[in-house]
């Protein structure tokens, strides 16, 4: 008899346990989702922003100068 008690209580602090590890894991990533949610990554920049990189037009090179171009970056 004294050996299903213990077992059913190692059984009870696991399932504590693991309940109060997911209710943690669940509240962290709703916080980190609330925390981010009105973060707008692909907004213009503000203040004195310069443009990068130009477009290129498909007149200003050949198909020859854009494929070598394209094996030296090696996408």
């Amino acid at each position: 008899m004294s050996a299903w008690i213990k077992l059913v209580y190692q059984t009870i602090k696991v399932f504590v346990l693991f309940t109060g590890s997911t209710i943690l894991f669940y509240y962290g990533i709703m916080w980190l989702n609330e925390e981010y949610q009105d973060y707008h990554r692909y907004d213009e920049p503000s203040g004195a922003a310069v443009k990068v990189a130009a477009s290129a037009n498909a007149t200003d090179s050949s198909w020859l100068d854009r494929l070598i171009l394209f094996y030296l970056n090696g996408e």
